[in-house]
């Protein structure tokens, strides 16, 4: 992925970054997940989005940087959700990540989640690992002290590819795209209803189908 790519709009990036790679480095490991679902946040007239009327503060300037940039903030005053900034500078767009599907170093992210080897979790816990912004946050072992970091460095970044050794793997595109209503946002009046969430077909790792 390169910086132009994230300087699309909101709903492109977010369309265009399904099936691509999130990729961890953290504590001398690599965790590889392919993203599964997102949603498009459209800036100041979206009545969902943080900075809905142009309300720029401290929290939400990672928004206003051009687009690549990292936005991570806490729900519940318990969960981090990770967000990437899209578009040009100055038009706060982002991308919720909301799923991903674990790939690599799977038992690391198991014991991020459950503090457990995978083979030693039930189905429910299987099922429900990284299938939410606030679960594939703490799987991944992402917080605060990413904020307004590239998502082109080398800790968190989005890849077309991931290594098997020394071997490339390239992400594929072979899926039928799902769009539906954002969750959660019924304070958003009409924005409630844009179907501005989309995920892929089938993928068990969605979190709402």
């Amino acid at each position: 992925m390169n910086k132009d790519f994230f300087n699309k709009n909101g709903i492109e990036v977010a369309k265009g970054i399904l099936g691509k790679y999130l990729i961890r480095k953290c504590n001398n490991e690599t965790i590889v997940t392919k993203i599964v679902e997102t949603e498009s946040y459209m800036g100041k007239n979206d009545k969902a989005s943080h900075v809905y009327n142009d309300k720029k503060s401290n929290r939400t300037a990672p928004l206003y940087l051009e687009g690549g940039h990292i936005y991570v903030y806490l729900i519940y005053g318990m969960y981090n959700c990770l967000n990437i900034s899209a578009n040009k500078e100055n038009i706060p767009e982002c991308v919720l990540i909301r799923a991903v599907e674990p790939i690599k170093e799977i038992d690391e992210i198991s014991f991020n989640r459950y503090k457990k080897y995978y083979k030693d979790l039930n189905s429910y816990q299987k099922k429900n690992i990284t299938n939410g912004p606030g679960k594939l946050c703490m799987a991944l072992n992402i917080g605060r002290d990413l904020n307004s970091k590239s998502i082109l460095g080398e800790e968190l970044f989005i890849s077309d590819f991931y290594y098997e050794g020394n071997k490339k793997i390239y992400s594929s595109n072979d899926f039928e795209i799902i769009h539906s209503k954002r969750v959660n946002i019924d304070y958003a009046k009409e924005a409630k209803d844009y179907l501005w969430r989309f995920y892929i077909k089938d993928n068990k790792f969605v979190s709402v189908k």
